[in-house]
């Protein structure tokens, strides 16, 4: 079994490929079952967020697994094969892994180094647990790329900017108010969404100083539980506001900033229109428009006095970049940790091999004794003890070299070619008791895209 990685992201595709290819928190169980009544399929986690979305799965083979990813993917976003193959990338094995690791670390990031990433493949990896999607294979995974991004921002300085896309953001939204050199300040803003993104929004905005703020959201109780937790921890003036009021409070913000995953714009360029005609003051309006697919109707841009920052935007603002030092110093540590990672996966492999040949050992040993007992049965107790004994110190002393060396060498490159033979001398063929053909669990030793 090998991991398989299928996966777009904001360095393979534009905004517009994105928005079709996202995957909200409502489709994502109906396309993992999609996917797992395919044969070729055992486990599937997906990782989607504003800028990527990536499916990790556990398979038999490469180019089946790619078939049965290409249609699931391929009818829920309506894009055909080549249209998807113009943008995603396909990682095997090896190489999968060292993708989730860089992932994790914030080297593949929008905003290099950015924290929130980690927070996103936990609930991916949540999200596949309750749903009985991740099995041995890829809550190791997981735990392992968990550890790694934690290392990484533990022990280098790649997020010492404390940036986020949404701090990036912001900051352009300043700018837009003023000037690079004299930025303006938030005196109002709205927040629409009360995810995760939505409650980083409304925290950088608090932290700032903003002095008035709203929180919309379909769901009007997150909206009224964010507001309440922006209000005790910041000490700023936050309500929350219904979705039907939305441009009545648009048309007093100074920004917007959007983030939700609501498939479709929720905001039309009527509705900015309308909170313009409303407007009394004279300083523009931006719009920070994060979500995935975008939220707000990209014409709107087109209104005078307003702008929008969006995903597509923020892709080359010099923010987004950690220091050189930092991200070698990240870059070493996954490396350190990928070979930590296929080395214990790699003995892990050969153990059935080196289980199945003790056992098989032990058998014969209880055979001769017992033949050694119909040929001898004056034999007393402690003498038939002590030959039983010595037969077994021979065949482990015997045995102790041979399986203690293939370990180590299972952690070689084509490792798997010494427990292949061992299986092959000692006859330790599929079906017997408890011995070992392939195992269950595991990546193979060649890790590359194929």
């Amino acid at each position: 079994m090998s991991i398989f990685l299928f996966g777009v992201s904001h360095r393979s595709a534009p905004v517009s490929v994105l928005e079709r290819l996202a995957v909200s928190d409502g489709d994502r169980p109906k396309l993992v079952d999609q996917l797992l009544d395919t044969p070729q399929i055992s486990e599937v986690m997906m990782v989607s967020t504003c800028n990527r979305v990536e499916i990790y799965a556990v398979v038999d083979a490469f180019h089946p697994a790619l078939e049965a990813v290409g249609a699931v993917i391929g009818e829920h976003s309506g894009m055909t094969v080549n249209e998807m193959t113009q943008h995603a990338y396909v990682r095997y094995s090896e190489a999968a892994v060292e993708h989730l690791f860089t992932v994790a670390a914030g080297l593949d990031s929008m905003v290099v180094g950015e924290q929130q990433i980690l927070g996103q493949i936990r609930s991916a990896y949540a999200s596949a647990d309750e749903h009985s999607s991740a099995g041995r294979v890829l809550h190791e995974l997981a735990q392992q790329a968990l550890r790694v991004g934690k290392r990484v921002h533990t022990e280098t300085g790649i997020d010492r900017a404390g940036a986020s896309v949404v701090s990036v953001a912001l900051d352009r939204a300043r700018a837009l108010l003023g000037t690079r050199e004299t930025p303006g300040a938030i005196g109002s803003a709205v927040v629409l969404g009360a995810g995760a993104m939505g409650a980083l929004a409304a925290a950088h905005l608090a932290r700032d100083g903003v002095l008035d703020l709203s929180i919309v959201n379909r769901t009007a109780e997150k909206a009224d539980h964010l507001a309440a937790n922006v209000a005790k921890n910041h000490g700023v003036r936050a309500t929350s506001v219904p979705m039907s009021e939305l441009s009545a409070a648009v048309a007093e913000a100074d920004v917007l900033v959007s983030c939700t995953g609501t498939v479709g714009s929720l905001v039309s360029v009527g509705e900015v229109h309308s909170a313009l005609a409303r407007r009394t003051r004279t300083t523009p309006l931006v719009i920070c428009d994060l979500g995935l697919p975008r939220n707000v109707d990209p014409a709107a841009a087109k209104l005078p006095h307003v702008h929008i920052v969006d995903i597509e935007g923020l892709r080359a603002d010099g923010a987004t970049q950690a220091a050189a030092a930092d991200a070698t110093a990240a870059r070493a540590i996954v490396a350190g940790e990928l070979a930590e990672y296929l080395t214990l996966q790699r003995q892990a492999e050969v153990t059935p091999t080196v289980t199945a040949l003790r056992q098989r050992a032990a058998e014969m040993v209880e055979a001769e004794i017992m033949r050694l007992e119909t040929r001898l049965p004056g034999l007393d107790d402690p003498q038939r003890d002590e030959v039983a004994k010595a037969v077994r110190r021979v065949v482990d002393k015997l045995l102790h070299a041979p399986t203690v060396r293939v370990k180590q060498l299972a952690s070689t490159p084509n490792g798997d070619h010494y427990a292949e033979a061992l299986r092959e001398l000692f006859e330790l063929t599929p079906g017997a008791a408890e011995s070992v053909s392939a195992p269950e669990t595991g990546l193979p030793v060649t890790g590359s895209d194929r």
